[in-house]
């Protein structure tokens, strides 16, 4: 039975050099990977909340009472998207050679009723990148490689298994240069479309009745999505579905905190850094027309848990975002919404994941959970690899 590399040199006209394959994961140099974009800028300055409170709240108190008349849980629903991306070839195409780039994109949603966490929703997506020089006459990209998908798709070995690719990405190759590697640019290609499969989750509930004002979604990082070249037309641009998300927060374990600048101008992280537990920061208005396009974010911090437990002054904090909506552009969200939120994000803080994801301190569980079965979805290393 020919391997997946056998079919696309036959179908590409492309020489296929098999490489060694290798996961990118496994080969990654010590770096800060932030949920949000690292090169934003934020300032308190630009109140996102009706009450526009100058100094940290206070929240334990108002968890307690939640937690002691009975209130449920605000938060229902929680989603996490991950993928698993190797490099498993190099291929070239008119005397240049490229990386070909696969891998699998998990994205899962897991619901609490009754005090139990149960699944709801899962995608999971096989991919393929590939350069857009294996398409020879450059038209029509989106009927090419969905063409040579299906090819792959007849494979005997992928029937066999019960598998299937979902797509060929192709990648841009005019932005190759000494800082850019073609090898970022395929897993980039990956990496928007596990994203776009978020976003059609959030669809999914959306058109389903799942969520409302006693059933939010939390979703697992930031909702910060860039403007999208690329996929489904209704899905590229927060605007277009910008009301999907009128019960969802963002909460990101891990962020820049010196985009953080003050009323000044000034830097701004040890703001953040010295927040006492159990405080909200105010919520600050963020926007980035070129990046995100015509949407507006509230955004704010919460600390978890007292630094003299953590290793580090950003250890139990996490960051919150919700989208505006059209009233609360002008207006600010309303202050007693981002408390009761708040409030409910603090009483998610335990039990923790300590000992088992080195991430614990802002790890809420049920985010772990649901992180948890979505990586134990995917089919093996292993077998993934010799598939090509």
């Amino acid at each position: 039975m020919p391997k997946i590399m056998e079919i696309i040199e036959k179908e590409t006209r492309g020489k296929s050099y098999h490489t060694y394959k290798y996961s990118y994961d496994s080969i990654g140099l010590p770096s800060i990977d932030y949920d949000d974009d690292p090169n934003k800028v934020m300032k308190w300055k630009d109140s996102g909340e009706t009450a526009a409170p100058k100094k940290s709240i206070y929240l334990k108190p108002f968890a307690d009472q939640l937690q002691e008349i009975g209130e449920p849980p605000l938060i229902k629903y929680f989603l996490d998207g991950s993928r698993h991306v190797f490099k498993v070839d190099d291929i070239s195409y008119n005397k240049s050679i490229y990386p070909v780039v696969a891998g699998q994109i998990g994205v899962g949603c897991c619901k609490r009723e009754n005090k139990r966490i149960s699944p709801e929703l899962f995608y999971r997506e096989l991919v393929i990148s590939l350069p857009k020089n294996a398409n020879p006459d450059g038209h029509n990209d989106i009927a090419y490689f969905a063409s040579k998908a299906n090819k792959i798709n007849e494979s005997d070995e992928l029937k066999k298994q019960g598998l299937k690719f979902s797509a060929i990405l192709p990648y841009s190759t005019s932005k190759s240069g000494t800082d850019v590697k073609l090898d970022n640019l395929a897993v980039a290609a990956i990496q928007d479309y596990m994203i776009e499969a978020e976003k059609r989750m959030v669809a999914e509930l959306v058109k389903n009745k799942r969520l409302g004002q006693d059933a939010y979604l939390l979703k697992d990082g930031s909702l910060e999505y860039k403007v999208m070249k690329t996929g489904r037309e209704d899905l590229r641009t927060l605007q277009k579905i910008k009301h999907n998300y009128s019960w969802v927060i963002g909460v990101s374990k891990s962020f820049n905190p010196e985009s953080c600048l003050d009323h000044t101008g000034k830097p701004n992280a040890n703001y953040i850094a010295d927040l006492p537990v159990y405080h909200r920061t105010p919520v600050a208005c963020y926007e980035n027309r070129e990046f995100l396009g015509d949407v507006q974010f509230g955004v704010w911090y919460i600390r978890l848990r007292d630094k003299k437990h953590t290793q580090s002054p950003f250890d139990g904090v996490v960051k919150v975002e919700k989208i505006m909506m059209d009233e609360e552009i002008q207006n600010g969200i309303d202050s007693d919404v981002i408390d009761l939120i708040s409030a409910n994000i603090i009483n998610e803080r335990n039990p923790t994941c300590y000992g088992t994801d080195r991430r614990w301190a802002n790890h809420l569980y049920p985010v772990f959970l649901t992180e948890s079965y979505v990586k134990s979805n995917y089919i093996s290393t292993e077998m993934f690899l010799h598939l090509f």
